[in-house]
């Protein structure tokens, strides 16, 4: 499939079109832009080092990026880098609280619905 030409009528606009064909980038290539990540990060550049990162597949740039997000409390965002890292020792965590998070809200939920239902 040609992307540039599907694309091509969205020149110009900053809409995110996700693909999941990575760019064809060697070695040295891959390198030198892990390298550009780890000082973009190491200067603070958390989203632009994200991007190099994403792009080029490099799980410790993207686990690092994830713990850049948890120490913000931004745990979703660090939950999708640590799951694309693959990280799924720093996923598990998120993802048990995540989930105690929303059977909470659930059960506050059935409890609220039960408490606004009339005895009869």
């Amino acid at each position: 499939m040609d992307y540039k030409k599907t694309f091509e009528k969205y020149d110009g606009q900053t809409d995110f079109v996700k693909t999941t064909v990575r760019p064809a980038i060697d070695g040295s290539q891959k390198a030198a832009l892990n390298r550009k990540g780890n000082v973009l990060l190491n200067a603070g550049k958390v989203e632009d080092a994200r991007r190099i990162f994403q792009t080029t597949g490099y799980s410790d740039g993207l686990a690092r990026v994830g713990d850049h997000y948890k120490a913000q409390g931004r745990m979703v965002d660090a939950l999708k880098m640590y799951w694309t890292a693959p990280d799924r020792t720093k996923a598990e965590p998120i993802v048990i609280d995540l989930s105690r998070f929303i059977s909470s809200l659930i059960h506050e939920d059935r409890e609220y619905r039960s408490e606004d239902t009339p005895n009869e």
